[in-house]
């Protein structure tokens, strides 16, 4: 194996190749023969995906200083040293699937970089210094222990896609309203209460993703003429519409002879009512009956009809699963917002 990976890398000194693929190559330290005499002068991508490697060296710009894309998905990287900023050409930076807890402030000097991915890693804070990226168009900061997003991060003016799914926010720091070119946000299974109410006035955002924030009660209004959907990850709920479907002339011959019964022996309640409850009940119990209940997220079931009435169901645009979501500002306006009054009437 090692005179294998000597004879690939000669080889590319040699016929002074733009891109070296080491992927799958079982690598536990970064290949010294890289990094002799002059390096790789002439190399622009590098592959180094599914190994072992635990860091970089601190010569990497000085021995591949054209190095445009870097590749290093799912090694055992555990911090991104400060030599990573001197790759000044760099453009994309993947480090997904390593065991990152710290990203230098360093990564600020990439002032050419477009795309960044740090998903699944074990960072709970980025640097503030990410704001300085000017050029960055794609940041994937997805499944790690962010509490919070750096406030300088809207200086990225050119930032088109954020995905920050299944982190710990409990907030969308107000700044990122102010994204000139943010086309798509995704923060969907997060801990967010509230999204700020300029959210969504950008006429460039079009596509947000909140869902399975099980705190989040309600949308801003700009967003009610933007994409909302729940980014492929689905809601337990459409399992249970499909069940329903399936049992549902079961369920409706239920539904009329329990209204036949109660509507002879039961006169104080109105019949509207009456009825309402009649189903409620019987759909809850054919739920319970299921084993549906122990993994029902709260989003999923609304504990009473009256917060069925204010959640009413939709479907994603992308995987069309069906969500609970406040979609329908015509009829369910939200209060304390700009464009609260602008449907009613």
């Amino acid at each position: 194996m090692a005179s294998e990976l000597c004879k690939t890398i000669s080889e590319a000194k040699l016929e002074r190749h733009k891109n070296l693929f080491l992927n799958y190559r079982n690598l536990h330290h970064f290949p010294l023969e890289l990094l002799k005499d002059e390096g790789l002068q002439y190399l622009e991508r590098l592959y180094m995906k599914r190994n072992s490697l635990t860091t970089l060296p601190e010569n990497l710009a000085q021995k591949l200083p054209n190095l445009v894309e870097l590749y290093l998905h799912s090694n055992n990287i555990v911090v991104v040293p400060e030599a990573i900023g001197s790759l000044v050409k760099l453009q994309f930076l993947d480090l997904s699937d390593n065991a990152l807890e710290i990203v230098c402030p360093e990564i600020g000097r990439l002032r050419s970089l477009r795309h960044l991915r740090l998903a699944n890693n074990q960072l709970k804070y980025l640097p503030a210094e990410v704001g300085d990226l000017r050029e960055l168009q794609t940041l994937d900061i997805s499944t790690n222990r962010l509490i919070t997003l750096p406030e300088r991060l809207h200086m990225c003016l050119s930032l088109q896609y954020l995905t920050a799914d299944r982190n710990h926010l409990w907030y969308v720091p107000r700044h990122l309203c102010q994204l000139p070119s943010l086309n798509e946000l995704s923060m969907a299974g997060n801990r967010l209460a509230f999204l700020p109410l300029d959210l969504g006035r950008s006429r460039e955002l079009q596509y947000v993703y909140v869902d399975n924030n099980i705190h989040l009660k309600g949308l801003p209004s700009y967003l009610y003429n933007k994409v909302i959907g729940c980014s492929g990850l689905g809601f337990s709920v459409a399992i249970l519409l499909d069940q329903l479907l399936k049992h549902f002339s079961k369920i409706l011959l239920m539904v009329l002879f329990r209204m036949f019964l109660l509507l002879l022996i039961t006169k104080h309640l109105p019949r509207s009512s009456l009825c309402l409850k009649i189903i409620y009940d019987i759909l809850l119990g054919f739920i319970i009956s299921l084993n549906y209940v122990n993994f029902l997220t709260p989003i999923s079931l609304p504990k009473s009809l009256l917060e069925l009435l204010h959640c009413p169901l939709g479907h994603c645009h992308r995987c069309s699963q069906p969500m609970f979501t406040i979609v329908y500002p015509k009829l369910f306006p939200l209060r304390e917002t700009p464009m609260a009054g602008l449907h009613q009437g």
